[in-house]
């Protein structure tokens, strides 16, 4: 394995282990202590986030699509010399297969709902499509000319949560450890992997205006 592996498979943890923690922590109310697999089912009480919701039905009919239709993939995803909007399509279809079909769509899953309790739908799902529409034309660009996924663009959803814990978090070092989530970002930038766009992306998002740390959905 050479350095270029090592340094990816570092982030890909770093980005893991620092994120689940975050998710967790946040998923549940103040106070609560809850062990991380429940604490994360948490995020979808009542009341349903519904851009979360319906980002993630979105994710599964065309899921659902390009299984039928698997043609859809190459018309939708990253080409070289591609015309722009594939950097808006590719975020729609995943081009490598059951793997990262299932796997995004549990990111999504588990992302989404902590994130709009805490940035709000419109705000959401803004850093959302910003962050993988961004990721997807720095590809198209030269890095990655060919594919599509949205793991992109939850990857900018946890870099917005991450800055924005480091800046207003509660737990002094469950802060320390969500610093993990931007230095991944910019490690995967140098070696010119698109996920560290979609990362760097959401915690300038998620760094934000300063506002009070606040859950926009509540029980």
């Amino acid at each position: 394995m050479n350095m270029h592996s090592v340094l990816l498979y570092g982030c890909a943890a770093a980005v893991i282990v620092s994120g689940s923690q975050l998710l967790a922590a946040l998923a549940v109310e103040d106070g609560d202590e809850v062990a991380p697999p429940p604490a994360l089912l948490r995020s979808w009480r009542r009341p349903v986030p519904r851009a979360a919701a319906a980002l993630v039905g979105v994710m599964v009919v065309l899921g659902v699509a390009q299984t039928v239709a698997p043609a859809m993939i190459d018309a939708l995803e990253r080409h070289p010399d591609g015309a722009w909007w594939r950097a808006v399509t590719a975020l729609t279809v995943q081009s490598s297969g059951w793997f990262q079909l299932l796997f995004n769509l549990a990111s999504l899953a588990v992302v989404a709902p902590v994130a709009e309790r805490h940035f709000g739908a419109w705000r959401t799902v803004l850093i959302f499509v910003t962050s993988g529409v961004t990721a997807q034309a720095v590809s198209m660009a030269g890095w990655s000319p060919q594919g599509g996924g949205d793991s992109v663009a939850i990857c900018g959803l946890v870099g917005a949560l991450g800055t924005w814990y480091a800046a207003r978090g509660s737990v002094v070092a469950l802060r320390r450890t969500a610093l993990l989530i931007p230095l991944a970002g910019l490690v995967l930038c140098l070696l010119t992997n698109n996920h560290g766009v979609g990362l760097l992306v959401g915690c300038a998002l998620g760094a934000g205006p300063a506002i009070p740390a606040r859950r926009h959905l509540t029980a």
